[in-house]
């Protein structure tokens, strides 16, 4: 992995060891936000900070608000003055004599054994999904397994980019999709830990712009709606759980979801003009009464940005990606990580191969740093970064001494919260998927024989548009990240990839 302090910023020696030394000290604790305030890095990704010392930056002993205590970018200045000359003075004279702490868990394997795996089964599985590269089923893949704290394979095979070759790598960059969807999740649960909104709040209390929300309760064939009152607005908990009533316009031809098109919602140039555009637009069914996949992680995203009174992108970079490690994380792909970038393919029937798809011109380029920063769908990652992010809710909530969430918040995330008898993806003429509720914007295994799943009760899981997939067992302490870019056709007879990986896994553990 590369070094996540190539471009450091290292905290003063005398500050860095007074501050572990007297965290109680609030004269001590003022110096170093002093230091904070007059040392402005441009990115804060790049401050390279002990796992210790960022601890002390992202926990409740610093009297400050949360957002007051964190870096706002500025300008950089073209003058210094002389208390900033000493002070880079000092970083000069002391960065030789701190260590760096890169982020570098998961760098390596720990091997079949030490995970709690069988060797043999580790082979099959990384056997299995170079066959999978191999036949053309995807153009290139990273794979990661981790079981306790241990990482029992961590590899990649194929291609990246089949248009100039670029093979894919551990560090390669992709789009998530809708494996954002957990990140704003958990965004969300750290304001609801600051006591800035409660599940059974009105949607529309931190959104007034839906104080007006229609329903739509029937359609003719020329698509004209009948519209109502809903017998009442939709809540948090139903926002979180995909229940709410909200389109999306992925699929469907309803006028609600023709309406999401039709206004380009998912192509708001900004959080404010989406929301704008789907407080036009009416409900599909009664609050609490149906699961449909819908625009409302993208309003989980807005609602960030406005309790926290920053920008949703900084919040999760400040509040999230720092403190976690998780450097290569981000709604736009930076100029120098665009070889690492992965492009999307799909299988062309006439030439009987794989072919890389062309950017779409009515999309925003991912290269472009002003771009829509959707809490549905927009994050840029790595399986190293998104390795982190989960073995953070393995942990319940921590990550190498940086504590994100309370476990009783992971806990509510992966807990079902559909009412009695409602299914993911279930309704009135949808039967849903068996076994399966959902959470926090995840979707979660309650019966796993119902389900015709090994994995423990309670595992959960979501995948992207682009084929990244991933879960989470806490019965057996483990997780799985497969990442790919495919979309449209795929080879006929091409194989399951993630059964074929599931079943080896459960197959090759050591219980």
């Amino acid at each position: 992995m590369p070094n996540a302090c190539g471009d450091q910023q290292m905290i003063p020696a005398d500050i860095a060891c007074n501050l572990q030394a007297n965290i109680q000290n609030p004269n001590k604790t003022a110096k170093f936000n002093a230091w904070k305030q007059t040392s402005q890095p441009r990115h804060a990704s790049n401050w390279c900070i002990p796992s210790h010392l960022r601890q002390l930056l992202y926990t409740k002993h610093n009297p400050l608000p949360y957002a007051a205590r964190l870096p706002q970018r500025q300008p950089m200045r073209s003058k210094m003055n002389h208390s900033l000359r000493i002070l880079l003075g000092a970083l000069l004279a002391f960065s030789l004599a701190l260590p760096t702490f890169a982020a570098t868990w998961p760098e390596s394997e720990d091997g079949a054994a030490s995970a709690g795996f069988t060797e043999e089964g580790m082979e099959e599985l990384d056997a299995a999904m170079r066959r999978i590269v191999a036949d053309q089923d995807v153009a290139g893949m990273v794979w990661l397994l981790a079981r306790n704290g241990k990482v029992a394979t961590f590899d990649h095979a194929g291609i990246a980019r089949i248009d100039d070759d670029a093979p894919m790598t551990r560090d390669s960059l992709f789009r998530i999709y809708s494996m954002t969807k957990p990140v704003t999740g958990v965004a969300l649960m750290m304001l609801h830990e600051e006591g800035l909104w409660e599940f059974d709040d009105p949607v529309s209390k931190h959104v007034p712009e839906f104080a007006d929300l229609k329903l739509m309760v029937s359609y003719d064939d020329e698509g004209n709606a009948e519209l109502a009152e809903p017998s009442r607005h939709p809540n948090m908990r139903e926002l979180l759980n995909h229940s709410a009533g909200f389109g999306y316009g992925l699929s469907g031809q309803d006028p609600v979801n023709n309406a999401f098109r039709e206004s380009r919602v998912l192509a708001s140039s900004d959080l404010d003009q989406l929301i704008d555009r789907v407080a036009e637009i009416p409900i599909l069914f009664e609050p609490g009464e149906e699961w449909y996949y819908s625009v409302a992680v993208d309003i989980q995203g807005y609602i960030v940005q406005k309790l926290s009174g920053m920008r949703f992108g900084e919040f999760l970079e400040q509040r999230m990606f720092l403190p976690l490690g998780m450097n290569d994380t981000r709604f736009y792909v930076q100029e120098q990580d665009r070889p690492r970038f992965a492009e999307v393919h799909n299988w062309d029937a006439e030439r009987g191969a794989l072919v890389q798809r062309p950017h779409r011109a009515d999309r925003p380029s991912y290269l472009d740093p002003t771009r829509l920063e959707s809490g549905g769908g927009g994050l840029v990652s790595s399986t190293h970064d998104y390795a982190r992010f989960l073995q953070m809710l393995v942990n319940e909530g921590e990550l190498e001494g940086i504590r994100i969430l309370t476990p009783e918040s992971v806990r509510i995330m992966r807990t079902n919260s559909l009412r009695d008898e409602l299914l993911m993806a279930g309704g009135p003429d949808r039967p849903g998927v068996p076994g399966t509720g959902f959470g926090v914007d995840f979707a979660v295994i309650f019966d796993p024989a119902a389900a015709n799943s090994p994995q423990g009760a309670g595992t959960y899981y979501w995948s992207g548009a682009a084929g990244t997939w991933f879960w989470i067992d806490p019965v057996y302490d483990m997780f799985w990240i497969g990442m790919i870019q495919a979309q449209g056709a795929r080879r006929p007879g091409a194989a399951n990839m993630r059964n074929v990986a599931r079943d080896i896994i459960y197959d090759s553990l050591i219980r």
